[in-house]
């Protein structure tokens, strides 16, 4: 035989005709060599072949046969024991194709009972699934719930669940247990966040010269300002944003920009820094004092409508801000800082920037589709304190302009008088007292004529400017005229 075989050693191959093909199998390194059956041996008592699988012959009437190739030499019949000869085979058709006259492959060796045997596994097909024991299953299950088991394990544990109830149960509660673990949560950071890790880092190493405990607030508020302002984009700066405010009996509003806002922040705070002998942003001396003033000349006063640029001179008047009073010690938080119509010790007036700062942050969170929760119960505490002490100089002087209701019982200053219980629920909630015939009367609970009940945020909707009186009070209790009178001074405490 020519070709890329060699011949066959013996006659016996030529005279079985046909070798037989193998079929495809994968790469050595994909399969599994002990899970390989070994090729079935042949049976016993006959000659074992030379080669592992038989050559085959090509006829000459095969198509594509060369011609120049050598026919192979005819084997003789061997004669029959009994002297007849046997019959003549058929000659093959010569015009059949050359794969008609081939033989099929021999069958193979079954039992001697004459049935088929079972087929040769396929070397390809994956294992059986791996039998495991119960105990060895049960600890898997946490693994399987997080996906983390091999294929092998997996096929073991999910076999073994069809027919475990047990077992069943504790995977399904294993599922639940990591789904709660993937939620969707909010990516802003808690409001506290800051505060708590600043309590931990004190708590190791106490900072040498602490901020002020009157000044946490403020730098509370003017970071977590600024942590939006780094996330929104150069367009989200000229977004629009109305600022509102209620002034005498009604509400007013005026429109302006993320960086409008910043600047107006910027101008007021200007207050501060005057006060503790810093750079005013409107050079000082001449600038008036009146907070919606302030921001008129400064809006005015820039060539350009503001942008993104105005973050940093905030940002670096704030940080100085506090840095100062951190410096100043104790004595400077009794520092006036006069607001025109009114003057305020520094200590409150840090308070009243933190507040604004929160509220005028809530603005531009509005107009960007931003959320922004409201501050740390304990500083929501102290801005609501602010706007109930300043309460009642409030009530008088709308009494002055003939806004709200006469003095019914007046008393010596520091005396108890004639109250309104101002309850505050919720976050930063609490109880005060607000005297309601003098400003220098003291709030007593057994002088109460009136009740009010009032979420803490809401209050302090109020008190900015961004609720109605008529809509604020939840619950309300007593004289109707003492609970109006308290409720418009709260909203007369804004401004722009």
């Amino acid at each position: 035989m020519t070709g890329g075989g060699r011949e066959s050693e013996g006659g016996e191959e030529e005279v079985r005709g046909a070798r037989r093909i193998p079929g495809p199998r994968g790469a050595a390194d994909d399969l599994d060599l002990a899970s390989v059956p070994l090729p079935p041996l042949p049976p016993p008592g006959g000659d074992a072949p030379d080669e592992a699988v038989p050559e085959q012959s090509q006829p000459a009437s095969a198509p594509g046969s060369d011609a120049g190739e050598p026919e192979p030499e005819p084997v003789p019949e061997p004669e029959p024991a009994d002297g007849h000869p046997h019959p003549a085979a058929p000659e093959p058709d010569a015009a059949a194709p050359a794969a008609e006259a081939w033989p099929a492959p021999d069958p193979q060796p079954g039992p001697a009972d004459g049935t088929p045997g079972p087929p040769a596994p396929d070397p390809l097909v994956s294992p059986a699934p791996v039998v495991l024991p119960h105990q060895v299953l049960k600890a898997l299950l946490g693994a399987w719930a997080l996906s983390a088991c091999s294929a092998e394990e997996t096929a073991a544990v999910e076999d073994h669940l069809t027919g475990c109830a047990p077992c069943a149960d504790e995977a399904l509660r294993l599922r639940d247990a990591v789904g709660l673990l993937h939620t969707d949560g909010s990516l802003d950071l808690d409001p506290t966040l800051r505060t708590r890790v600043l309590d931990g880092c004190f708590g190791r190493r106490p900072a040498r010269i602490p901020v002020p405990e009157w000044a946490a607030p403020y730098d509370a508020e003017t970071a977590r300002l600024d942590a939006l302002l780094r996330d929104i984009g150069d367009s989200e700066w000229h977004a629009p944003v109305r600022l509102q405010w209620f002034e005498e009996e009604r509400r007013v509003s005026r429109r302006t920009t993320v960086a409008g806002v910043i600047g107006h922040l910027m101008a007021v705070d200007g207050l501060l820094s005057a006060a503790l002998g810093l750079d005013d942003p409107l050079d000082g001396g001449e600038a008036p004092l009146d907070p919606t003033e302030r921001t008129e000349t400064y809006w005015s006063a820039t060539r350009r409508p503001p942008t993104r640029a105005v973050r940093e001179p905030w940002r670096a008047q704030s940080h100085e801000l506090i840095r100062t009073a951190s410096f100043a010690g104790r004595n400077v938080a009794e520092t006036s800082v006069s607001y025109g119509a009114f003057a305020l010790p520094l200590q409150d007036a840090a308070l009243d920037r933190a507040f604004e700062c929160w509220v005028h942050g809530g603005d531009i969170a509005d107009a960007v589709d931003y959320p922004y929760p409201a501050p740390s119960a304990a500083h929501l505490h102290r801005m609501i304190d602010l706007a109930a002490r300043m309460l009642p100089a409030a009530l008088a002087g709308r009494r002055s302009a003939g806004l709200a209701g006469p003095a019914k019982d007046l008393v010596a200053a520091g005396a108890p008088g004639r109250s309104l219980h101002l309850e505050i629920e919720g976050h930063g909630g609490g109880d005060w007292y607000i005297a309601l015939d003098s400003p220098a009367a003291v709030g007593a609970p057994e002088r109460a004529v009136a009740q009010v009940a009032l979420d803490g945020v809401e209050f302090c909707r109020l008190v900015a400017g961004h609720v109605s009186p008529v809509e604020a009070a939840a619950g309300q209790e007593g004289d109707r005229e003492a609970i109006r009178d308290v409720l418009f001074a709260a909203a007369s405490l804004s401004r722009l």
